[in-house]
């Protein structure tokens, strides 16, 4: 395991003697501690249907269809508005403002729409989207300051945080794993003692289904249907931390990622966006008390909502649909949900897209 020069050399020999050798006391297993969160989550108000945690049976999955779009009227609009000079470059965020400041709070409302929003385009993949405005990869993930938390010192709480980021970046951001790579390194920082959770992963790669799909946790395209519209995915999220179960410091990451496509055929020049939500609760665990390998982290719950993403397909990869493709405005059996908005909590959209099959996302 790397060191971190950051950590006093007292602190890390102390970690890594602590997660070594443990303790007689600590459970045999991680998920001890899920079934305990589980438990409790039972005595409370049922959570929505959409709740995903690493138990199985309560992995369940809100899907978004894309309305119809006006194309001829957005491209008369096109032919209108654009002129030599305005076309910002792809690698400068594809057209959009200012950039927004990190999120390091929750929005109020969600963000305002344009009044004739215009088409991507491969140039611009992010244009008449609010995702132009948002960070380019890990820089639209805001981390906070570290402080002592649980059993940590304040550095280690700072290395968690940068692991929980790398594990991000790993699963969600990696151009491997976006074109269908096995997510070695995100694997990797996930406890190998947390057997339920290793036995989805093994599952989810070699036979994906509503149950064990790789897409709650990993972000993958089907290279022979689609690839990646430039190099550039647009985020917006942050990453809180607290003191969790048994001394743990539970991190916590809600993140948007939207991924521009286009057709992998030649000539393709339509873009497409696949918005995808994710919360992830990581739970870094007391090597005294939780059986645990160093520098990883276990699993307490992660839950998904992606917009034209596929709507109950399980095929371990996103199905983005083009404009040939799309369903009738109307047709689906869901609420209305914006994809850009943050200020509605995950609580919230998994329980609106949890009420019936495909919702209709309001813009792309």
């Amino acid at each position: 395991m790397e060191r971190d020069e950051s950590i006093p050399d007292e602190e890390w020999e102390r970690f890594l003697r602590e997660a070594e050798a443990g303790s007689k006391d600590a459970p045999k297993e991680p998920s001890a501690r899920a079934r305990m969160v589980t438990r409790r989550l039972r005595e409370e108000p049922a959570p929505p249907s959409g709740w995903r945690t690493h138990q199985p049976p309560q992995r369940r999955r809100s899907r978004r269809v894309w309305p119809a779009i006006a194309l001829l009227g957005a491209l008369g609009l096109l032919i209108v508005a654009l002129a030599p000079g305005q076309v910002a470059g792809w690698f400068g965020g594809g057209g959009g403002g200012e950039p927004l400041a990190a999120e390091s709070a929750p929005p109020k409302q969600p963000p305002a729409s344009e009044a004739a929003a215009l088409p991507p385009t491969v140039e611009e993949p992010f244009r008449g989207s609010p995702a132009a405005s948002w960070g380019d990869g890990e820089e639209g993930i805001h981390v906070p300051a570290a402080r002592a938390t649980g059993w940590m010192s304040k550095a280690e709480v700072a290395r968690a945080l940068a692991r929980s980021r790398d594990f991000l970046a790993a699963s969600s951001l990696d151009r491997g794993v976006l074109r269908g790579e096995r997510p070695k390194k995100a694997i990797a920082l996930i406890n190998p003692k947390q057997q339920d959770v290793q036995d989805y992963l093994a599952t989810a790669f070699r036979a994906p289904s509503r149950e064990d799909d790789p897409l709650l946790l990993f972000s993958r395209f089907d290279t022979s249907d689609v690839r990646l519209a430039g190099d550039v995915v647009k985020t917006r999220g942050r990453i809180t931390f607290r003191e969790g179960e048994r001394g743990a410091v539970e991190v916590v990451t809600d993140v948007t990622y939207v991924y521009p496509v286009v057709r992998a055929e030649g000539g393709s020049d339509e873009v497409a966006r696949t918005i995808v939500r994710r919360e992830v609760v990581m739970s870094w665990d007391d090597p005294a008390k939780v059986i645990t390998q160093p520098g990883t982290f276990s699993l307490v719950s992660y839950r998904e909502d992606a917009t034209n993403g596929g709507c109950d397909t399980f095929t371990g990869y996103f199905v983005p649909e083009f404009i040939d493709e799309r369903a009738p405005a109307g047709s689906g059996n869901g609420s209305e949900v914006d994809p850009y908005d943050r200020s509605t909590s995950m609580d919230a959209r998994m329980r609106d897209g949890g009420k019936a099959g495909c919702g209709t996302a309001t813009r792309t």
